[in-house]
């Protein structure tokens, strides 16, 4: 991990960003982290195929929130965003998604397969790697949760990676069949957000999911109105 630049924020937050093999990043780390009192790490995820420089000001505002309540947060650039090359066959997919829509139908799972699944399969492992690093630093400590979305990814990371103890979840996007197939293996503390109203996604799909998961302590809490 390379860190690329640091700058000082508000109420003693410090702001880097890093490179890390073919990815880039951001991390922020509040006053009380150091080596002598680790703080725990939150993951946040964002939607795919915007990037951290579009997605910056809703990043930032959600770790300053984290490093008030005294949390790290750190986020990577997702595959196929941000100046990373595109993922194969994402646009056709995407094309073929609001071919759907726009008719007034559901997409088939081969539009969301296709457009999801190798996404998680590109992102996960990076934010594993990217794990691996932070961990080593003596200023984080060992307790880590996921935030926020793709929740396909997120749902994949919980499933496969011990290290993440709880998650809040954002149900803002389709999920492929394996992902709720994933999903009961998921026995972490959950929290799960929910637009009643989404325009763009389908509201039985994320009941289906949240249902899926294996967590005992689970909440889902469900808001009125749109995407955003």
């Amino acid at each position: 991990m390379h860190f690329t630049s640091e700058q000082d924020l508000d109420a003693g937050i410090t702001e880097r960003e890093f490179t890390l093999g073919d990815t880039s990043g951001i991390l922020w780390t509040p006053p009380a982290a150091s080596t002598s009192g680790p703080v725990p790490l939150i993951l946040m995820g964002q939607p795919g195929g915007f990037g951290i420089r579009r997605m910056y000001p809703r990043l930032s505002a959600r770790a300053r929130s984290y490093a008030a309540k005294g949390f790290a947060a750190v986020t990577i650039e997702l595959p196929g965003a941000g100046g990373r090359s595109p993922l194969p066959g994402a646009e056709q997919a995407r094309a073929d998604l609001r071919r759907a829509l726009s008719a007034g139908e559901l997409p088939g799972e081969d539009v969301i397969d296709r457009l999801i699944l190798p996404l998680v399969e590109r992102a996960v492992p990076e934010w594993q790697i990217t794990l691996d690093e932070l961990l080593s630093r003596p200023e984080i400590g060992k307790q880590v949760a996921f935030s926020g979305g793709v929740i396909a990814i997120a749902v994949r990371l919980a499933a496969i990676d011990p290290r993440v103890v709880a998650a809040g979840l954002f149900a803002g996007s389709y999920v492929p069949r394996t992902t709720i197939a994933e999903a009961r293996q998921v026995t972490i503390p959950l929290h799960v957000l929910l637009q009643w109203d989404d325009e763009g996604n389908d509201r039985q799909m994320a009941l289906d999911l949240f249902d899926a998961f294996g967590s005992t302590e689970k909440t889902l809490c469900a808001n009125m109105g749109g995407h955003t």
